[in-house]
């Protein structure tokens, strides 16, 4: 069966946008290091899909760039019905089931990239099978959580062979559920 990954980054005290979603924070060039993607490029060969939720893709979209994931399937969820595109599927009903159905056909990983509600939810329906959590060293002080405030506890387990602490203050943790 395919694992859902959520591979994110977040803000020392949990939050993964600004209240408006703006990320900018994750561009800071005070953070790089030439020639370091932390993990990225090997995260990105273990997967062929994603699902993230509609902010979340207007965030994507709204970068400079062309779009990142168009070799992969692309599920975007929303309340809302929407058209299609040529490189996303939209999901608006039955979430859980969707995922479900997805983690049983063959492939690759799922890279569950956000946002928190669609974080949480997937949590909670016990779909979530690993986490790679990059700390940036930053306060935010209010946000988008990690997890919404629907998200029901849960104890993780720390993979402690794949931790890195990088020379710009970025901790990378992994946790099985």
């Amino acid at each position: 069966m395919r694992r859902i990954v959520l591979y994110i980054a977040a803000s020392l005290d949990g939050y993964i946008a600004r209240p408006d979603g703006n990320i900018d924070w994750l561009q800071d060039k005070k953070y790089n290091i030439p020639d370091e993607d932390f993990g990225y490029s090997a995260f990105l060969e273990t997967i062929d899909t994603t699902l993230m939720g509609n902010s979340t893709y207007k965030a994507v979209l709204g970068m400079d760039m062309p779009f990142p994931y168009s070799d992969k399937k692309n599920y975007v969820f929303s309340r809302s019905a929407h058209e299609n595109t040529e490189h996303v599927t939209f999901v608006k009903d039955n979430i859980v089931d969707f995922v479900e159905k997805l983690k049983e056909q063959p492939g690759k990983d799922i890279w569950l990239i956000g946002g928190g509600e669609l974080n949480a939810l997937v949590l909670n329906a016990g779909l979530l099978d690993e986490i790679i959590l990059t700390y940036i060293p930053i306060i935010l002080g209010k946000g988008i959580p990690l997890f919404s405030a629907d998200a029901r506890e849960h104890k993780l387990k720390l993979l402690p062979a794949h931790n890195n602490l990088y020379r710009n203050g970025f901790l990378q943790v992994r946790y099985t559920t």
